[in-house]
């Protein structure tokens, strides 16, 4: 065929290949995803979130390159997304008003989250690193994983007055790590030469308008729902998800913070709800797809290279803050009275980090950029290492603590 016939038929096609999108993104994590699911269902004894991350891990530029760096950066909404679900379902777990009159619980939260700092603040300071860093590292080991918690339990069936009181302590964990990170957040601000009005005024900016914005959106939905009747209450999950997106629009177009701000926006759709039950929405199946997203983007973003130029120090910081969690729980479950294994296991649960961690290590990235290198090396190298033994953790502590079978669900039946 002549070359000057070929080139109209050329002209139809793309001149290159073409970039990825967040739809092919979205596209891909759901289908490795799944496939990654079904193979860790295979496998009795694995947790699906470890496969998710696998089948992630493997089409990440550590892996195949079948999702570049770009791809996942400008897919950075799903997980926003998927993680302010989370966070809305965990903190629309939480009674703030009977947390609050609970002194065993508000004990242990406190002993184990000021215990978790301190630990880590004497670990960096250890290894010589800058005030502001210290503070900064301690005030984000404090916060804990609800996704890896919330999904090993509903995957193994878990019930129970200590799942209950794990999932208080993982909101109360990250309500603290925010609240310290807030505290600290002045000093570091300080160290870059802000000015101290500054300084204080925008942690405080950060923590009232996370705040505002959630008691807003939640106030208008449980306004809309209450128009609802019983027949149209599967409108109520739309609800949910549409105030989830609302208010990490709101955080993201005001510059607060999402993960906060999200939190948050559960518990105050459990105070406002009324009659609605709006906070008890289930997900259902269309809540496994934030789960999926969440997990094979962790593992697509994870970058083992980075990761093992730090090792040594963050198994350090992972054992540290570990040992903390662990010890603190048990002591105070001990002191009230708790059986050895649930004191053991209600610790073990307190374990991974994940979501909340990424989140401030972004915002020190945003507010403080020269002393977020180091932080983010150490921090998000042992969030690998917590998101790949964090569900075979839980699953265990589960277990142990008899919130769950000792042989897990078949999920493929």
């Amino acid at each position: 065929m002549p070359p000057s016939l070929l080139d109209p038929l050329l002209q139809t096609f793309p001149a290159a290949w073409p970039a990825s999108n967040p739809l092919i993104v979205f596209g891909l994590l759901l289908a490795f995803g799944v496939l990654g699911g079904v193979l860790a269902a295979r496998l009795r004894w694995l947790p699906s979130i470890t496969g998710f991350m696998a089948l992630g891990l493997l089409i990440g530029p550590s892996g195949l390159g079948l999702l570049s760096k770009e791809a996942l950066q400008g897919s950075q909404i799903l997980v926003e997304i998927a993680l302010g679900l989370i966070l809305f379902k965990l903190g629309a777990t939480l009674n703030l008003q009977r947390a609050l009159r609970n002194r065993r619980l508000v004990f242990t939260s406190l002993i184990e989250g000021l215990g978790t700092a301190l630990a880590i603040g004497v670990l960096m300071g250890a290894i010589g690193a800058p005030l502001e860093v210290v503070l900064v590292a301690a005030a984000i080991a404090v916060s804990s994983s609800p996704a890896v918690l919330i999904h090993v339990a509903d995957e193994l069936r878990a019930r129970g007055p200590v799942l209950q009181g794990a999932k208080a302590l993982v909101a109360g964990n990250n309500l603290l790590s925010f609240l310290l990170f807030t505290l600290v957040l002045p000093v570091a601000l300080r160290a870059g030469d802000v000015q101290w009005v500054t300084a204080l005024a925008l942690p405080a900016y950060q923590l009232v308008g996370a705040i505002l914005i959630a008691v807003v959106v939640a106030w208008m939905a449980a306004r809309i729902a209450r128009l609802t009747r019983g027949h149209e209450a599967h409108f109520r999950f739309a609800l949910v998800v549409g105030a989830v997106t609302l208010t990490m629009g709101l955080a993201e177009a005001l510059q607060v913070s999402l993960l906060f701000a999200g939190l948050c926006l559960g518990m105050a759709t459990r105070a406002l709800q009324g009659r609605t039950r709006l906070a008890r929405v289930e997900f259902g199946g269309g809540g496994d797809v934030f789960f999926v997203i969440l997990f094979v983007f962790a593992g697509a973003k994870l970058n083992l290279a980075q990761a093992w130029e730090v090792l040594p120090l963050a198994l350090t910081f992972v054992l540290v803050r570990t040992l903390a969690k662990v010890l603190a729980v048990y002591a105070c479950s001990r002191w009230h009275g708790q059986p050895r294994p649930i004191a053991l296991g209600s610790g073990l649960l307190l374990v991974p980090m994940a979501g909340m961690a990424i989140g401030l290590v972004q915002t020190t990235h945003q507010l403080i950029p020269d002393q977020a290198g180091q932080i983010a090396a150490i921090v998000l190298a042992a969030v690998a290492v917590f998101e790949t033994i964090g569900p075979p953790i839980t699953a265990f502590a589960l277990r142990l603590v008899g919130a769950a079978p000792t042989t897990r669900p078949n999920l493929l039946s």
